[in-house]
């Protein structure tokens, strides 16, 4: 009896208006978190950025890259950004009206960022079912909370219903133990899991993280994936999509966050690199590049205070991104054993005429027994 006061005490703690806590899972070692962005630091000279790098994930790891990536996600110049946000609402209620209004599910945020698009997910999913658990899940905790907050703000959604977890979501084992949470808590119940924001485009391996992923979902369980778009695979096209990163001040600063909290090194604006390059039948790959400019050897002092030396003209990679080509992100869905069930399509500054867009996609398991015939497939990807 006393173990049962206990919980009932701590959640209505936990839901008392004003206070703001939440409970948070931490699933892994930070210590050993760190020990891998360190080794990752320590890579070989490469002046094209395949030596030196900052992982996804650590790009958004700690307070100062949480802090410089919702200033970045708040700058009214970082124009993509900023109608990526405004449009996503639209985007959600037409893919929520069309597939899944009718169903109740608990949901799952896979890389929270900032919160803005979870509250228009949860807002519309919490009417159908009022019983709703929403576990956002990130690799920062101070993500998490920064993430949670927005998600939140205004919602009806009781604080024991919110159910944060710190994990590496890329990794295979943290994605099993993740399963087997969901399992205890929600037993059979459908879950809607997002992996929003391009977050894809982020990983070397983008193909690999969703197979990954696709490991959580069962047949009933649904997965909205937001990627970013082109409908031309030039090298005028990769030159654009680079400067459309580099022009704004704020998305500089983000991503050389890790390396100001991490590292000693002076930063130099001046020394950040965006090159865009053609991967065949694929999309556009986006390199964000740390360049030493000062023809000088400079020594860096890293987390474990061992000192790196960065040499004239090697690089650090800052950060991955991608422009999906509609058949080269079709082909990565179906490599993973997924079907597509709907999509739509948002031309992101139509003005500029350069091709670029986003993408909302609703993917199912193949084993969902959704009709996965080609031409259906094809009908749905030439929708705009």
């Amino acid at each position: 009896m006393g173990s049962l006061n206990f919980v009932k005490l701590l959640e209505n703690s936990i839901n008392e208006p004003g206070l703001g806590w939440t409970l948070c899972f931490i699933g892994e070692d930070q210590s050993s978190k760190l020990a891998e962005l360190t080794q990752e630091l320590r890579g070989e000279f490469s002046a094209t950025g395949d030596g030196k790098e900052i992982l996804s994930g650590f790009s958004y790891w700690g307070i100062g890259p949480t802090i410089a990536w919702d200033r970045a996600c708040n700058d009214r110049f970082y124009l993509v950004m900023k109608e990526s946000i405004e449009s996503f609402r639209y985007r959600w209620h037409q893919i929520h009206f069309n597939n899944i209004k009718d169903r109740q599910y608990h949901y799952v945020s896979l890389g929270v960022g900032t919160g803005e698009k979870d509250q228009h997910i949860l807002s519309l999913l919490i009417n159908v079912n009022p019983d709703l658990l929403y576990f956002p899940v990130d690799m920062s905790s101070e993500m998490l909370r920064l993430g949670v907050q927005q998600a939140t703000r205004g919602s009806q959604l009781q604080g024991s219903h919110v159910l944060p977890i710190q994990v590496d979501f890329s990794i295979e084992r943290n994605v099993n133990e993740l399963r087997k949470l969901l399992d205890r808590v929600i037993n059979n119940s459908p879950v809607l899991f997002s992996l929003l924001g391009n977050t894809l485009a982020n990983f070397q391996q983008d193909t690999e993280l969703l197979q990954t992923i696709s490991k959580l979902m069962r047949p009933e369980d649904r997965l909205l994936l937001e990627v970013a778009t082109t409908e031309e695979l030039s090298d005028e096209a990769a030159q654009n999509a680079a400067k459309e990163y580099a022009k704004t001040k704020s998305f500089k600063e983000f991503v050389t966050s890790a390396l100001l909290q991490n590292t000693d090194l002076h930063l130099d604006l001046n020394s950040v690199f965006f090159e865009g390059t053609v991967e065949a039948d694929r999309g556009i790959l986006i390199k964000i590049l740390y360049r030493n400019l000062t023809k000088n050897k400079i020594e860096v002092m890293l987390p474990d205070r061992s000192v790196m030396n960065f040499e004239d003209q090697d690089t650090i990679r800052l950060y991955l991104s991608r422009k999906y080509a509609s058949n080269g992100i079709q082909k990565t869905i179906s490599d993973c054993n997924l079907v597509l069930v709907d999509r739509l399509h948002t031309v992101l500054e139509p003005r500029l005429k350069n091709g670029f867009g986003m993408d909302l996609i609703l993917i199912a398991p193949d084993s969902s027994g959704i009709n996965n015939n080609p031409s259906v497939a094809n009908d749905i990807w030439s929708k705009r």
